[in-house]
């Protein structure tokens, strides 16, 4: 039976490009929201603004793009390799962000011209600063580990438990700390065999749905606890029961 996921990129673009079916754009968005992502996040953060609500503005005009004049560019792409199409929608976002900010800096110096910005120009960011590489690219896989959480987390306990999963993987805290919290409501042991039940299952997730050939889709569900030494952490937070006073769990916004 065929899935949606084993679908070439060319017949993919094809369904896409005809827009008459909903779950083929899903499998789009699944596929290619990381490079597009990872491009518009790291350009901006060279060009000075590392926002999100920037971010998320241009990877929405990235798409608007994919989809102009009646999705022209996924009907008359020429699938030349099994990365072509991947290498193509970078360099549309690259353009995307780029042209955004030329207008930008245009329009408050009063001319066309934007002195000191050109691409040659743009220093890149340190690997572990807010706009590096290695930072933007943690980013980016955090949000794809909470898409997958998403996923696997139900019943009421749901936003407990993701709550749960960020305080150990992204905050660093132990089980014994983060049963200590107001509204946790376990034990340590309790707490353990949650984190590691989510793991299993989020790992599971993250196999079934990766692409052949997805090298890093693969590795991280595979190493899932990875993502504690991959991410920064405030060490403040640490460990530590009352980070947060009054507020029980550290809300989902704290991540």
């Amino acid at each position: 039976m065929e899935t949606y996921a084993s679908i070439p990129t060319e017949e993919l673009l094809r369904r896409c490009g005809a827009d008459e079916d909903a779950r083929a754009w899903d499998e789009f968005v699944r596929r290619f929201h990381r490079p597009i992502a990872t491009v518009v996040l790291r350009m901006a953060s060279r060009w000075g603004d590392s926002s999100r609500q920037t971010g998320d503005d241009l990877v929405q005009e990235t798409y608007l793009k994919l989809c102009a004049n009646n999705y022209r560019i996924l009907r008359q792409f020429e699938h030349r390799s099994p990365e072509a199409f991947t290498a193509c929608v970078k360099v549309i976002a690259a353009n995307v962000v780029r042209d955004h900010f030329k207008f930008s800096y245009s329009q408050k110096r009063g001319s066309n011209k934007v002195d000191g910005f050109g691409e040659d120009s743009l220093l890149a960011a340190g690997e572990h600063s807010a706009g590096g590489v290695g930072a933007i690219e943690r980013s980016v896989l955090m949000q794809d580990v909470q898409r997958h959480l998403d996923v696997c987390l139900t019943g009421p306990d749901r936003e407990r438990n993701n709550r749960i999963f960020w305080l150990y993987y992204r905050v660093g805290m132990s089980a014994a700390s983060i049963a200590e919290l107001s509204g946790v409501a376990l034990t340590t042991k309790g707490v353990e065999s949650l984190i590691l039940r989510m793991t299993r299952d989020l790992r599971a997730r993250m196999a079934q749905t990766a692409l052949p050939g997805d090298s890093i889709a693969l590795e991280t569900a595979s190493g899932v606890e990875g993502i504690r030494e991959a991410v920064p952490r405030d060490s403040n937070m640490r460990g530590s029961a009352t980070t947060c006073p009054g507020k029980g769990i550290l809300p989902a916004e704290s991540f």
